[in-house]
């Protein structure tokens, strides 16, 4: 039995993982939720386990005891770092920006109105049902807190299935991760009556101070990792192990010794690391990081779900009064969730990218809650000092309101977002994906025939071989116009231009600092969902035109006028990458529209469609190419240095190319390899080292 005990925390680990796995499958042609199904997994279990049925297998028994019996500590210090750091990593930080307002919104007044407005259904329900009148203003309070906030845990990892607008996604997930900072806040200030840390004396500066301080801890955190990782550019292994651990870290630093909110501090060092470090990591590093991430975010989510549905099932006692209370409540938090997304509706239709009435009305019933809240409800059921009837109402309330958000608004989400047309495939998108599939489908079956013609093959039965030919595609019959068609392709151009830039990056085609900038006008296009001209991005170029500060400086000395030449330098490097990149980029789109003209579909419907888009990218590269002969002209020193600055990365780029040939051909050891790249780095960081170029 004691070998059992030991055991029981790895068996749960491994049964669960492996529970999960089968229940995903399971679960591709059905529509119920993977996390939804995990909870009910959990529930399942628990309830086995709690009537008895689990006696004969003692090991099974000690695992799901484990679980149901899990600090909650473990839930917040194990699971919530990993989930709140992928989804802070994830994100577009430019969509961030622009949600930034809504999410606030939402996640600092929404959450302290819908604090007090539950805190005060709590006091109400208390002057009608004896066995509440114990609730007072602190209970009511500490209790609206910990249920207000939805949970990050929860409507992440159901946005990621349901695969909504990635705007709308973004604002949803700010909001979560917020206000789940926000609710961890505000919970501790009423909790704390009942621990050692006490009442504060100002909470609205303390709630200042923990928010604004988490957000502080984060970034100086995250700028700290960014430049160790720069330092240690040639060790891989020890980059991803930093990247790791920090993580960890900021939360613990944050949450437990500096007393900030972890929350907060974490979403911060993820924005922070994403914007800032991703240029900096080795594409390996990065590839790593996306994938581990990924993987642990989902063992997390898969073993976290399970925990709370098994808590559930061990812990909670109810009668049928606490049954019809927790209806009352459920009922009430979603009138609350409404209420509040009524009154910042008008603020939050005109912030950032907008709020329609439908994305508002998914936005409503979207407030699910799940392991946070449960996790903070343990906190005080652990708590003795609160009164025994206070304690078992909590965790009954939050476990019930749980499992109503989970198995009822996460399960009908889906059914709301098609019937509001949310989550509806655009004609054009269906058009455009007939006209790719109906090329590959041809150009499967020439090869084929290419196949039949060889000589070597001729014992094949080819009546086998054509079963495995791609579907035959019909074509989509409906009304297309043209301007959604034109609006479609915009952006599938402008994915493929912001994959191949961080291509050029790593390929040493063009630097860090151009690579930002011009994904920062794809970010713009983006902006405006395609129907803007692919040739209207602002002016570009502007910063390399020599501002007139720099032209007066030049007159007081010599001194300022070497400072104002080597300034203006720097920009002039950047504008000749920045277009030479433009320039690849433009004719890549090119040769896309070609592609999408080649389709008959397509070219015989909307040929004049893909001739503006001919136009447009031809715009871009005539802009880019005079701009290049301006400077070569204008400035020729400044061109000289930005040719053979490129030339020398594009040179150390081919090298490492074929230092990675010679591993994979077995010539040179993984340790040798390792060592020429790292001999390879040092020469590249210099490079970007000041002017070693032409002097």
């Amino acid at each position: 039995m004691e070998t059992n005990n030991l055991l029981a925390p790895l068996f749960f680990v491994l049964i669960r993982l492996m529970g999960g796995a089968i229940l995903k499958f399971g679960l591709k042609k059905m529509p119920l939720p993977y996390t939804v199904g995990l909870f009910a997994f959990g529930l399942l279990i628990g309830t086995f386990d709690r009537i008895g049925w689990l006696e004969s297998i003692p090991i099974l028994k000690s695992s799901i005891d484990f679980a149901g019996n899990a600090n909650p500590d473990m839930i917040l210090y194990i699971f919530l770092p990993i989930l709140i750091f992928d989804a802070a990593y994830e994100l577009d930080v430019h969509i961030f920006r622009k949600t930034l307002t809504n999410a606030t919104i939402l996640s600092v007044p929404g959450v302290i109105i819908a604090m007090l407005l539950t805190a005060a259904l709590m006091i109400g329900i208390g002057t009608f049902a004896p066995s509440y009148e114990g609730w007072n203003w602190t209970f009511a309070l500490m209790f609206g807190a910990l249920i207000s906030a939805t949970d990050p845990v929860a409507i992440v990892a159901l946005l990621k299935e349901l695969g909504t607008s990635k705007r709308f996604s973004t604002l949803v997930d700010a909001e979560s991760m917020l206000n789940d900072g926000t609710g961890i806040v505000l919970f501790m200030l009423f909790f704390g009556a009942y621990t050692a840390t006490g009442v504060s004396d100002s909470p609205v500066a303390d709630f200042i101070m923990v928010v604004a301080g988490g957000a502080l801890v984060g970034t100086l955190l995250a700028y700290l990792c960014i430049q160790f990782i720069t330092n240690v550019n040639g060790d891989e292994m020890l980059q991803n192990s930093v990247m790791i651990l920090s993580a960890y870290m900021t939360f613990v630093i944050a949450q437990n010794y500096l007393e900030v909110s972890g929350v907060i501090a974490l979403v911060g060092f993820g924005l922070t690391v994403s914007y800032m470090g991703r240029l900096r990591l080795k594409p390996q590093v990065n590839k790593f990081m996306r994938q581990f991430w990924e993987l642990a975010a989902h063992i997390a989510n898969t073993l976290i779900f399970i925990i709370v549905g098994v808590v559930i099932a061990l812990k909670v006692d109810f009668s049928w009064m606490d049954l019809l209370i927790l209806i009352c409540v459920y009922a009430g938090i979603n009138i609350i969730r409404i209420l509040i997304i009524t009154i910042f509706y008008p603020i939050m239709k005109r912030s950032g990218y907008g709020l329609s009435v439908r994305e508002s009305t998914i936005l409503s019933w979207g407030g699910l809650r799940g392991a946070l809240g449960l996790t903070m409800a343990l906190m005080v059921s652990y708590t003795f000092s609160i009164p025994e009837p206070i304690r078992r109402q909590v965790l009954f309330l939050t476990a019930g309101i749980v499992t109503l958000t989970l198995t009822i608004n996460a399960t009908t989400i889906g059914w709301l977002l098609k019937k509001l047309g949310l989550a509806e495939i655009p004609s054009s998108k269906l058009l455009l994906d007939y006209s790719v599939k109906k090329q590959l489908y041809e150009g499967s079956e020439k090869y084929l025939k290419d196949l039949k013609q060889k000589e070597a093959l001729e014992a094949t039965d080819w009546s086998i071989v054509e079963q495995f030919l791609p579907q035959k595609e019909i074509y989509p019959e409906m009304p297309v116009r043209t301007k959604d068609v034109m609006a479609d392709i915009r952006l599938r151009i402008l994915d493929r231009e912001r994959s191949l830039y961080w291509s050029l990056y790593t390929n040493g085609v063009i630097s860090s600092g151009t690579q930002r900038r011009l994904n920062a006008a794809i970010d713009e296009q983006y902006d405006r969902d395609g129907k803007k001209p692919l040739c209207d991005r602002g002016d570009i170029f502007e910063f390399c035109e020599e501002p007139s500060w720099i032209i007066s400086m030049k007159f007081f000395s010599r001194f300022f006028q070497k400072w104002a030449d080597i300034y203006y330098q720097d920009r002039i490097i950047l504008g000749y990458d920045l277009a030479r990149g433009l320039i690849i980029a433009q004719k890549e789109s090119l040769k896309l529209v070609n592609e999408f003209g080649s389709s008959e579909t397509v070219s015989t419907e909307y040929e004049s469609c893909l001739s503006l888009l001919q136009v447009e990218i031809r715009k871009n590269i005539t802009r880019a190419s005079n701009f290049i002969t301006k400077i070569s002209i204008d400035y020729p020193k400044s061109y000289k240095e930005a040719v053979t600055r490129k030339s020398v990365r594009m040179l150390l780029s081919n090298e490492k190319k074929r230092i990675e040939q010679f591993k994979e051909q077995g010539l040179i050891s993984q340790e040798e390899a390792e060592q020429m790249v790292n001999e390879l780095g040092e020469r590249h960081n210099k490079v970007f080292t000041s002017y070693q170029f032409l002097k």
